[in-house]
């Protein structure tokens, strides 16, 4: 397994004002959050070019979720919303991205009178960014999302009609701590083990997604990364923790 840390943790700042903080972080492994501050754009991906060139860094990028509801009821929102979750798919191809991370769409609230269709809209959406991802050669991988939301894939159930109904299949981001929020993280790794590509971390208590250090909720991470290993998972465990994050690479290099 290998380490990496999120730039959620210095979202507060614009990009270009954090790459030194990057440059310093203990590991080599950068998973750029393409919203807020942190919004790509051709400038920016240049420097982080330069940056991952001259600090031998690997990216891989979270595409924009606040704004991105991939199952959105009208058709021109939707698209517009597809047309950017398509630039960030480019820029992550200029990175050399190791993937691309994709939260799933929710349902509106039109959702009564057409039960389904927000389901049917976000398995049209993820096909359709599949297909154009696939021509620039980037992984896209779906992640399970926290309770209470709206989104559509949020439990192990939830995944396991999704096995069914998504073609073609897609790989998994499995994080932990949405996970942990139905005290699903060892449910999900039996499941999904051999679909698990890319893991993030974070701590919570199980009733809200909190985000914090590792070892300040009740995740017991010593149990989860032995499911991982025995699950033959070998990829990124990226640091989603919104502080400390010099101790929670620490954290982590001491259970590995």
């Amino acid at each position: 397994m290998k380490i990496a840390a999120s730039t959620l943790h210095l979202l507060n700042e614009p990009l270009e004002n954090i790459m030194n903080h990057l440059i310093e972080l203990p590991v080599h492994r950068i998973e750029v959050a393409d919203s807020g501050n942190h919004a790509l754009n051709p400038r920016r991906v240049e420097r982080l070019q330069e940056i991952a060139s001259s600090y031998d860094l690997q990216y891989s990028i979270h595409a924009p979720y606040a704004d991105t509801n991939l199952a959105a009821d009208d058709d021109l929102i939707r698209e517009w919303i597809l047309k950017r979750i398509r630039a960030s798919i480019r820029f992550a191809a200029e990175l050399d991205a190791e993937c691309l991370v994709l939260h799933p769409g929710w349902t509106t609230a039109t959702e009564r009178f057409t039960r389904g269709n927000s389901w049917e809209l976000n398995l049209r959406s993820l096909h359709w960014l599949m297909r154009y991802a696939g021509e620039y050669g980037v992984k896209c991988l779906i992640e399970n999302v926290p309770n209470p939301t709206p989104y559509l894939l949020v439990t192990v159930d939830d995944f396991q009609l999704f096995e069914e109904e998504m073609d073609p299949p897609m790989n998994y981001v499995l994080d932990i701590a949405h996970a942990h929020l139905q005290d699903e993280e060892y449910m999900f790794i039996e499941e999904f083990g051999h679909k698990i590509q890319h893991v993030h971390v974070s701590d919570n208590f199980g009733d809200q997604d909190e985000h914090l250090p590792l070892g300040k909720g009740n995740i017991k991470w010593n149990k989860v990364i032995k499911a991982l290993d025995d699950a033959g998972f070998n990829g990124w465990l990226v640091i989603e923790s919104y502080s400390k994050m010099h101790e929670n690479i620490a954290y982590l290099e001491n259970l590995l």
